[in-house]
């Protein structure tokens, strides 16, 4: 690492837009920066060090993190330190960091799942490997089936009042479940203030019921993989290449998603992305923002360009009622 101390772009708030989440008093960047891949410890920690730099820089202060991201699990957030700790630790009240907690993450009966025992436990984990002593905002990552949805939404109560964390929100609850987490967290004292969904043209589910429940709650949401697993990129438009992730990691995108019906819509999305002189990914990121109930856009990023391209979405984020139509055509054909 450079031994120059780092100091961020002085007009790093002059471009981007915050919204407010739900009826809370957080504000969060339209675009915020996701952790998932690339900045575990079998990647190189100097382009993740570029990455986190380049995403400052331009006004995303929203770093989103879990538990389990790697690989190994539990490095994603390790690296994140080495970059708070050298670099980013001036600007720690400008930041809005986020972990979660829900999948299997040790072994044993208290790794796993939505128990008062494994999310305590899991985020004092996290916030060890962080080296802060609160994050901004915790999620529970996934519904638990077998666990009383009291004691979940208890253990995040006690994580806010034990000073763990500001803010606490769910992630991939249904309609029904949001609604009662969100009565259940009220009732507690600590409202849900966010919710993270999986929302992309091309996985349209959340429009079914979920936003319609986040509205009438006052949650907002960070909505993840809105590239679809970067099949909403012009990297995608001929079918799979040699050396994409999705030819080689069958973890994420695999190549029975990309089938001659999905790549014939993305190719006429790609057409109406540049009349609006946009990338497909831009306008893709533009789509899931035009909806109210959508606070922010979590993107990933392989190297400092990405996250530069996905802010750009930005410029252009009004679709008139004809394009919109358009779109509704060539997803529904």
């Amino acid at each position: 690492m450079s031994a120059h101390p780092y100091v961020s772009a002085s007009d790093r708030y002059d471009t981007m837009t915050y919204q407010r989440s739900g009826r809370s008093g957080l504000l969060l960047p339209a675009i915020s920066l996701g952790l998932w891949h690339n900045f575990g410890a079998a990647d190189q920690l100097e382009n993740a060090r570029a990455i986190l730099h380049r995403a400052f820089s331009l006004g995303i202060t929203h770093f989103d993190l879990a538990n389990n991201y790697g690989p190994p699990p539990g490095s994603a957030e390790e690296t994140f330190a080495q970059v708070l700790s050298r670099d980013l630790r001036p600007y720690r009240d400008e930041l809005i960091i986020s972990t979660k907690a829900g999948y299997d993450m040790w072994a044993g009966p208290y790794g796993n799942w939505g128990s008062r025992k494994y999310l305590v436990a899991s985020l004092d984990q996290s916030l060890r490997r962080l080296g802060t002593d609160y994050v901004d905002l915790f999620y529970h990552h996934r519904p638990d089936p077998e666990t009383p949805l009291e004691e979940t939404m208890g253990a995040l109560d006690f994580i806010v009042r034990s000073g763990r964390a500001l803010y606490v929100g769910i992630s991939n609850y249904g309609p029904d479940q949001t609604r009662e987490a969100a009565r259940i967290l009220r009732g507690l004292g600590t409202p849900c203030v966010i919710h993270q969904p999986s929302y992309s043209m091309l996985n349209r589910r959340v429009e079914t019921g979920l936003l319609a429940a986040l509205h009438e709650e006052g949650i907002g949401s960070v909505v993840f993989s809105p590239l679809q697993q970067g099949l909403l990129t012009d990297r995608y438009l001929r079918g799979i290449p040699a050396d994409s992730r999705a030819a080689s990691d069958g973890r994420f995108l695999r190549p029975e998603h990309v089938t001659d019906e999905v790549l014939q819509r993305t190719r006429q999305l790609n057409v109406l992305a540049a009349e609006r002189g946009q990338t497909l990914a831009q306008m893709a990121i533009a789509w899931v923002l035009r909806r109210p109930e959508v606070t922010s856009a979590l993107i990933g990023a392989s190297r400092p360009q990405q996250v530069e391209d996905g802010v750009q979405a930005l410029k252009n984020r009004q679709f008139g009622d004809e394009e919109l139509a358009r779109i509704d055509d060539i997803l529904n054909a």
